[in-house]
Formats: structure tokens, sequence, C-alpha cells
């Protein structure tokens, strides 16, 4: 199976309520990252004012796993079998082949071919989508629509918030352009879904 990169500061779809069995829907944050309370406020971008939150970012665990979030797309399955599911990818090709990333499923990717995790990484490129991130941060410059920022330096041009995050793609995630991978679904940690206040019941 394939994965992609992107992070366009929309609102994600399993925010939205009624869409699995889950606690709650995936938290969205407002332009100044307050987390909003109200899951039926309108995306950002789509001239409402719900965003994907800084805190989405991706991040090492060591130097062979990370966490992080993603949009999902498995063929023969729906949003509500994977709205905050989370998956073990397996890395198979690409230098960081071998290394493991636990994702949650915030996001379903209506965009996406079959079987593919699109994987939410700040300055990995807008996507379709891209009236999100500059009606979040006022202006953003992160790099090519599809791809994002080609260095790490590029990381710096994005708003604070969101740099670390950035930073992930060329450190333990090692410029990787979009490696397969394999994959398994497993239990949530409790590091993903204290972020994304979203389990499934």
């Amino acid at each position: 199976m394939r994965t992609t990169r992107y992070w366009d500061c929309c609102k994600p779809s399993c925010a939205w309520s009624g869409k699995a069995p889950v606690g709650s829907p995936v938290r969205t944050c407002d332009a100044s990252q307050n987390p909003l309370s109200d899951p039926d406020v309108k995306s950002g971008c789509d001239g409402g004012t719900a965003f994907t939150c800084a805190n989405n970012s991706p991040w090492a665990v060591d130097d062979n796993t990370a966490y992080g979030f993603a949009a999902v797309a498995i063929s023969g399955s729906n949003e509500e079998a994977w709205c905050c599911q989370c998956y073990e990818l397996t890395f198979t090709s690409t230098s960081i082949s071998g290394k493991k990333m636990i994702v949650q499923a915030t996001n379903t990717g209506g965009d996406l071919g079959s079987n593919h995790f699109d994987i939410l990484i700040p300055g990995g490129g807008l996507g379709a989508f891209t009236a999100g991130c500059p009606a979040q941060y006022g202006s953003w410059n992160g790099g090519a629509t599809y791809g994002g920022v080609s260095s790490r330096q590029e990381c710096d041009n994005l708003p604070s918030a969101v740099r670390e995050g950035c930073y992930f793609r060329f450190d333990w995630f090692e410029a990787a352009d979009n490696p397969s991978v394999t994959w398994s679904a497993v239990t949530c940690p409790s590091e993903l879904t204290s972020i994304s206040g979203c389990s499934r019941q």
C-alpha cells in the first residue's frame, strides 16, 4: 500500500458527529489553536472556523517508531469503520524501510485511491484544498501544492506552531517520498487519543 503526505488545515471529516461509533468526534481548533467543543462548526476550508489542530503533527517516539495522524481510504471499508481507528504502518521502501509509524485515522481521503494512507505532515502539501491554511494562519508558505516544502530549511517559512512537525519529515522520516507500507489495525495508544479526543467504542 502506498502513502502520501498532506497538511491542508481543514476540519478533518472524522471531526463531524455521527460518522462512526466513537466517544466523541476528532477535536478541531480555531485559528488561535483553541479547541472547539462543537463538532458541527463549519470547516475553515469552507468559510468556517474549524481547522486541524497544530498538535496533530507527527512526532518520533524513538529512532524506529513514530506517532501521527492520517487520512485513510481502505478498499471495501468505509468511514464508519476507519474513523479514529489506529493503524500500524511498517515502511517497506526508501531509507526508512523497517521503521514503524502508528497513525490514527482522523480524515477520509475522498480524493485518494483505494488502500491509501495520506499522512498528516505540516508542509507536506495542501493538496486539493488550498483555502484552509491561509485562513487559519493568515498566510502560508508551504511549498508545492502537492508535495509541499522541499527542504528542512523551508520548514522555517511555516508558522511556528507547525514547524516541529515539518522538521519531522526531514529528520525521523528522512525525506522519504511516498514510501510504501504494510499495515494492520491496532489499538490506539493513549498518546494519540489524548490529542484527537476520539476513541472508538
